[in-house]
């Protein structure tokens, strides 16, 4: 009896194909830890825009309490006063210039 080899003619027999599977798993791979990382990054900026929405909305609420409240003109010289660093003309404001 002889011995024949049986060539065997299937598609993942060629070293070729098979490297081009393994580079391919390997490439999946590498795009999957990649979608990862891009989601984190994105959810951690979504968690920092959430923040700033309800800081938003916290400061439009008071606002629109100011508003629908008949203290209008107290609320404009709070603000004057305290953001803007308005006087009254008889005030006098002193600055500490000796701290940076």
């Amino acid at each position: 009896m002889k011995h024949e080899k049986q060539n065997k003619k299937g598609l993942f027999n060629s070293g070729l194909v098979k490297l081009a599977a393994v580079a391919a798993v390997i490439g999946c791979g590498v795009l999957i830890a990649s979608t990862q990382k891009d989601c984190s990054e994105k959810e951690e900026q979504m968690k920092l825009i959430q923040t700033k929405i309800n800081a938003y909305e916290t400061e439009n609420a008071e606002l629109q309490r100011v508003l629908d409240s008949d203290d209008l003109h107290a609320y404009m010289e709070k603000v004057a006063l305290e953001d803007r660093n308005y006087a009254y003309p008889d005030e006098r404001r002193f600055y500490d210039t000796t701290r940076d």
